[in-house]
């Protein structure tokens, strides 16, 4: 607010305090800052434990909604959070600007412009940052301090509504501790603003609160996993223990073991007693991770452990009661697998009482920016970088993009994008561009070999074969050619084409090659 300019006008205000969608006013708050004030980017920053997380911006690159500002690797947001008066820093700061190469309206590097931020607290306690950037040096300088203030105390106003209208405060502390426990276990939490996501996280919400068994299905690499950490996270067993099983990385042999324990002596190489996962499980949740590849001989008794809450462990008499809330996993389509008898009915049905699909990441539209922010901030943190950015083409490559990987690929692409950034340029630059070139996204079957894929595709296919057909005819194809390469060593070929070892063991036995 320069002294030619004016106050915002009471019915800008007003227009706040409507009913609409928390993001929507806070954009609209950011919007009505850009119209008064001289600046060409303006963004809202939480404070979640340690980290400022974006929750509007404008005039600032997509990507910048998936980033999570650790406050300790940004000296400039540290100093704005700590302080109950406006900051302004000058031109030739030697502090990093965390926004560096993230304005729209530059491409390339930004060494110099105007740069101040206020920090917001709410009954006393420090909520976030209100952050103002222009690419003129001397944009603020007719700025008052009174009307920051006053500026600052507006963005409050607007906050405390939509914290009260919505009911978020109770909501936004359970958030917080879910998001804790994700990150002490090193995971992601669910990114993105798509229609797809907020149904997803509707689904979520609605299903957490129950003791219904849910069953998440969805395309490998989608994030299933994440969405049985939220769902335990959000639920009335949050304190209890979520236990994890992959059924597709165990022998045969050992899974009944696994699930139900055994005793000393039960088998060859049981020399010890072992509680089993549903006991580990008790009074909170058991993950099943890839429940399709259970074999048929272990499907009764894992049915029977539902229907009755009891348990025997092998080589005992004994029944153990235990508690337990189920969550299921699968990117196998159950109930083809059903009709097809790999699949107790049975079982099935009692695993889906609500089912959950993930959608794959081309049906998310945007999101793929955000998370793609979300994976180049970590890169920088773990290499030790100062500023990361996706310029134009980049950003273009990623949208045009099938993802037939989903989020896994994504992150993966990302992650050989820095490195390959990171060797090609001089170490003293402060910020390292990722463009389309270097993402080299020249297909979904780009990591396997040329030769491999193009003697694969070539084979001829009946024309009446249905997908599924064609994709395990291909695969078949594909593993037995990896196969011959290494000699039949199938953690060399496994290894090549980029699945686990125990999956694809399961795989080769499934297709029977």
């Amino acid at each position: 607010m320069t002294a030619h300019q004016t106050s915002p006008p009471l019915s800008v205000i007003s227009d706040l305090a409507r009913d609409m969608a928390p993001s929507q006013r806070f954009q609209q708050l950011l919007a009505t800052i850009r119209q008064v004030l001289p600046c060409d980017a303006a963004a809202l920053l939480q404070l979640r434990g340690t980290e400022l997380i974006p929750l509007a911006v404008d005039g600032l690159s997509t990507d910048t909604l998936g980033r999570h500002f650790v406050t300790d690797d940004h000296p400039r947001l540290a100093r704005i959070l700590l302080s109950h008066e406006p900051v302004r820093f000058a031109a030739d700061s030697p502090l990093p600007d965390p926004y560096d190469g993230l304005l729209h309206a530059v491409e390339g590097d930004l060494h110099v412009h105007d740069c101040l931020g206020i920090a917001l607290y709410l009954q006393g306690v420090p909520w976030g940052v209100l952050t103002l950037d222009a690419l003129n040096a001397n944009a603020f300088d007719q700025i008052d301090p009174a009307e920051l203030r006053y500026l600052a105390r507006l963005s409050e106003a607007v906050i405390r509504v939509t914290e009260l209208t919505n009911q978020l405060q109770s909501r936004t502390e359970h958030h917080q501790a879910m998001t804790q426990a994700l990150v002490a276990d090193g995971q992601q939490q669910l990114i993105g603003s798509s229609r797809a996501m907020q149904q997803l996280q509707r689904e979520i919400e609605m299903v957490a609160h129950s003791d219904l068994a849910v069953l998440i299905t969805g395309e490998t690499g989608v994030g299933k996993e994440l969405v049985a950490r939220q769902v335990h996270g959000l639920s009335n067993r949050a304190r209890a223990p979520l236990i994890y099983l992959n059924c597709a990385a165990l022998p045969e042999n050992l899974v009944e073991s696994e699930l139900f324990g055994h005793t000393r002596g039960a088998f060859s190489g049981a020399v010890q007693s072992r509680v089993g996962k549903f006991e580990l499980a008790h009074g909170g949740t058991l993950f099943l991770d890839e429940v399709g590849e259970l074999p048929l001989t272990v499907q009764p008794k894992l049915l029977r452990a539902l229907q009755s809450g009891e348990v025997q462990r092998v080589g005992s008499d004994s029944h153990h009661q235990v508690d337990v809330r189920i969550i299921a996993a699968s990117n196998r389509d159950l109930h083809r697998e059903v009709a097809e008898g790999r699949f107790r009915a049975d079982l099935y049905h009692r695993l889906g009482v609500y089912p959950i699909a993930v959608p794959s990441l081309r049906e998310r539209n945007k999101d793929v920016l955000l998370l793609a922010g979300h994976f180049l901030e970590q890169n920088r943190r773990r290499i030790g970088l100062r500023g990361l950015r996706l310029d134009a083409s980049a950003r273009e490559a990623l949208l045009a993009y099938s993802w037939p990987g989903n989020v896994r690929e994504l992150e993966h692409l990302i992650s050989r994008a820095v490195l390959k950034a990171q060797a090609g340029q001089d170490g003293n630059r402060r910020l390292l561009t990722i463009s389309a070139e270097l993402l080299a996204l020249g297909g979904p079957q780009s990591d396997i070999p040329q030769q491999t894929l193009a003697a694969t595709v070539n084979t001829t296919l009946p024309l009446a074969q249905s997908l599924r057909d064609a994709t395990e005819h291909f695969q078949v194809q594909l593993i037995r050619q990896v196969l011959e390469k290494h000699q039949n060593n199938q953690s060399r070929a496994a290894r090549e084409l980029g699945v686990d070892r125990g999956n694809f063991s399961r795989l080769v036995r499934r297709l029977g090659i």
